[in-house]
């Protein structure tokens, strides 16, 4: 037996008491109380910015709210009605979202770290002791064109969930459960899938351009009609290290020596094409002016890595760390570099002497995610570059061109851009 649940419904007013108790009962303020929100009627209402950790949700409506920003560490939006609400960057970590409906709802850079948006119903006794189904006028577990592009989805679980058409662009969805969902003509665009579940999967008519698929299992994944082009697998991408003829440590020293003479000795390496994921690590090795264009390095150890004038130009670098490198000079046109770790690299212009300078250059570079906190991007070209939700706190952006960057959620400090940075057609700035 289904039956309706009539939803009460609470003004603003109303809803900020319980917020106001809520933000006491998380601080262990006298007169806190844990916010009890199960179906009420939210809809509409703005809680952005609050802090509802641990909140109680269920079978809740909340259907074009605002909670952008809001923190929502293990609250419960079991069978809750999401639709059209916005999660613009809220923080999801473990929440239970088990048959809540997503349709339309915005979650960019949301963080939905093991949350859990598996199917779910609810069912509850009557007063004679029997279970009925308790039916709240939304879609179990439905993503219908929900909006997770940049999302953090690691270790999620997902299986059963229907994702028609919905835009997962840019999303880190490593470790993510989605066994037998249903995600037919779903956008996964430059997406992180490495690790994930994605067993009896329905992907038809998918674009999983770009993503990584690296150690995912996919037993009985129907990708008919998917577009896969350029998607990273554990298939090697272009040639591979055992093609080089010799050791790349023994090209590592020949390489280190040319430098070493100014070309006097040894010979320059040339990595361009190469699949360099299982090389030994190349952390605070010496590869000043390397040619690797359009190679793939992704997920390696750089850190401290001298890569003065090093051309890199569509080189594949998600996820891989080149703190404390010594980048001055490097060309990383194109580059991928979400997700990265560039913490306090130098990226500042190589000098040749008092008249000649070469400026490092990331035009076109993709960097969302990445990590750039301390980092120097003194006169660095980041024309185009995509920089949506970076941490740039406590960079050097003086004189940086900035022309046509998107920095959409990423994180700065104003003072950062007094020196000169150049944001003409600058999108998603906010400070």
């Amino acid at each position: 037996m289904v039956q309706n649940r009539t939803l009460k419904r609470l003004e603003q007013a109303q809803l900020d008491q319980a917020v106001r108790r809520h933000e006491m009962f998380r601080n262990a303020r006298v007169g806190g109380a844990r916010a009890n929100l199960s179906f009420c009627d939210l809809s509409g209402l703005d809680l952005s910015g609050r802090d509802l950790a641990h909140a109680d949700f269920v079978g809740a409506g909340l259907r074009g709210a605002n909670l952008s920003g809001a923190r929502l560490d293990c609250a419960s939006f079991f069978v809750a009605d999401l639709r059209q609400a916005n999660f613009d960057g809220a923080s999801l970590i473990k929440a239970d979202l088990r048959g809540a409906c997503l349709r339309g709802a915005i979650l960019v850079g949301a963080n939905l770290f093991e949350a859990d948006l598996r199917d779910g119903s609810l069912a509850e006794k009557d007063r004679s002791g029997h279970l009925h189904m308790v039916q709240i006028d939304s879609s179990p577990a439905e993503a219908d064109g929900a909006d997770l592009s940049g999302a953090n989805l690691t270790n999620a679980r997902m299986s059963g969930i229907m994702a028609i058409h919905t835009d997962f662009s840019d999303a880190v969805m490593r470790g993510c459960k989605l066994v037998r969902a249903t995600m037919r003509g779903a956008n996964f665009t430059g997406s992180n899938m490495e690790g994930a579940d994605l067993s009896g999967a329905d992907l038809r008519g998918a674009c999983l351009r770009g993503a990584v698929l690296t150690g995912a299992t996919m037993v009985m994944t129907d990708l008919t009609d998917a577009d896969v082009e350029e998607a990273l697998t554990d298939k090697p991408v272009g040639r591979v290290v055992a093609e080089l003829g010799r050791s790349l440590e023994d090209l590592l020293a020949d390489h280190m020596a040319w430098v070493g003479s100014s070309g006097a000795q040894g010979a320059m390496l040339d990595l361009s094409g190469f699949d360099l994921r299982h090389a030994p690590s190349l952390a605070h090795m010496c590869l000043t002016m390397l040619r690797a264009q359009g190679a793939t390095l992704y997920g390696l150890d750089l850190s401290g890595v001298q890569l003065q004038a090093a051309v890199l130009d569509k080189a594949d670098l998600r996820g891989a760390s080149l703190a404390d490198g010594d980048l001055r000079g490097v060309s990383l046109r194109h580059a991928k570099l979400n997700n990265a770790n560039l913490r306090n690299v130098n990226l500042r212009p190589l000098v040749f002497d008092e008249q000649r300078s070469r400026p490092a250059d990331l035009s076109g570079a993709k960097l969302r995610y990445a990590d750039l906190s301390g980092a120097c991007l003194r006169s660095v070209n980041l024309g185009n570059a995509d920089l949506s939700f970076a941490n740039l706190r406590g960079c050097d952006l003086a004189r940086t061109d900035l022309t046509g960057a998107k920095l959409f959620g990423a994180k700065l400090e104003r003072r950062s851009l007094a020196e000169g940075a150049i944001l003409d057609g600058v999108a998603g700035l906010k400070l």
